[in-house]
Order: C-alpha cells, then structure tokens, then sequence
C-alpha cells in the first residue's frame, strides 16, 4: 500500500470519539504518550496508534525529546472541516431567525403580568 493510500483524512480521524478528546486534551500544550495515556483507560499502545492515526490526517505532530516523543495538536487541517460545516450555518441562522420571531410573537401575544 503506497504511503498516500495508508493517510487518513481529517474527517475519518475526528470521527472517533477517544480522537476527539486526543485532539482537546493537546490543544493546551504539548505532551509525552506516558501523560496522554493516563488520562484514557486503555494501553499506552492504543493511544499511540490513535496519536498515529491522528499524526497521519495532519492534526497531530510529534518530535523527539531525548527518548520519549511529545505530541502537539497542529489545528491547520481543522480548517478544512471548519469551512464544510461554515456552510450549514444558514440552516443554523435560519432556525434561530424562526426562534426569535416566534418568541417575539408570543410576547406581543400574552403580555407579562405586574
């Protein structure tokens, strides 16, 4: 399998749930697998495969410090997920619009008592 093939993309690799709180638990600062792991209940191997599969979608980057690799978040390739969702955000305006009217209409309606 060429080494394209084997890449994941943004949307395959935020799918999983443990992925999820990967990516939020490195966005505040960068950390060594021994530290991630003990925030999951798993092996350290199964969060190493998870920081894998993140590092192979763009979202993870690692280095090596002396003999243990530190893991950071790299939010770029979230960007791409950003402007997909940007364009549901009509149906999101247009809901709240509907909401505000009706809220609005139910005030007129039914004054406050004092």
């Amino acid at each position: 399998m060429s080494q394209a093939a084997a890449k994941h993309d943004v949307y395959q690799a935020i799918a999983d749930p443990t992925r999820r709180k990967l990516l939020g638990l490195l966005s505040d600062k960068e950390m060594p697998v021994k530290e991630i792991s003990g925030h999951f209940p798993m092996t350290r191997t199964a969060v190493s495969k998870h920081l894998r599969i993140l590092g192979e979608a763009g979202l993870v980057q690692e280095r090596k410090v002396g003999r243990e690799t530190r893991y950071r978040l790299d939010a770029e390739p979230l960007k791409e997920l950003k402007d997909w969702l940007a364009y549901f955000d009509r149906f999101w305006e247009n809901k709240l619009s509907m909401l505000k009217h009706y809220v609005e209409e139910e005030e007129v309606r039914s004054p406050k008592e004092e």
